[in-house]
């Protein structure tokens, strides 16, 4: 059974280039555009192994999912993965101290993506 990811992402072209590059690489991807449908596809989709999330969500940014997916002890251990068009040390830092486990800015290199989803998608 192929690896499921989660793609958080509102802006089409990032999103499109995602699915793609780890669609490539043999993962079973879902998306979502808004904060919002990221936790309720994740709260119907237990089977998520890894969640690519922005952070610049409308309606919930991906702060407030990645808060609300650490404090579900059925979600808390879901490895996550941080994009954002900031790469300001505040923001990787607040996503660090807030349970994220890495981090990546756009724009960002196809291989560094796919490197990070393994070490954090790898069973």
């Amino acid at each position: 059974m192929a690896t499921r990811l989660l793609i958080a992402e509102d802006e089409p072209s990032i999103l499109e280039s995602l699915v793609f590059i780890l669609g490539r690489e043999g993962y079973d991807i879902a998306t979502a555009r808004d904060g919002d449908d990221a936790l309720s596809q994740l709260r119907t989709a237990p089977a998520t192994d890894l969640l690519i999330l922005d952070i610049m969500l409308p309606r919930r940014n991906g702060f407030e999912v990645l808060k609300a997916v650490r404090a579900e002890p059925a979600l808390s251990g879901l490895p996550v993965l941080m994009l954002t068009a900031k790469g300001q040390a505040r923001d990787r830092q607040m996503a660090e101290q807030m349970g994220a486990d890495a981090f990546i800015a756009k724009p960002f290199s196809n291989q560094d993506v796919v490197r990070a989803v393994r070490g954090l998608a790898a069973p």
